[in-house]
């Protein structure tokens, strides 16, 4: 048996023009990988679920070191 292919999450890339960091206000970031908005300067990933960033630090995910 094959292995289910990896789920990937399109994001308007006229959406990406606006976002921006709600903490830092600075662009983001797109990880296709782990589905996420990346903000360097705040050091926080925000999850895309069904499509939809969530826009929310209480919900991103810490970077760590390297990342």
């Amino acid at each position: 048996m094959s292995e289910p292919a990896a789920l990937t999450v399109e994001i308007d890339p006229r959406l990406l023009e606006v976002l921006v960091c709600p903490v830092t206000r600075a662009p983001l970031e797109y990880n296709r990988a782990k589905a996420e908005l990346v903000s360097r300067g705040a050091r926080l990933a925000y999850p895309i679920r069904d499509g939809v960033p969530i826009m929310l630090p209480e919900e991103a995910r810490e970077l760590g070191e390297g990342e």
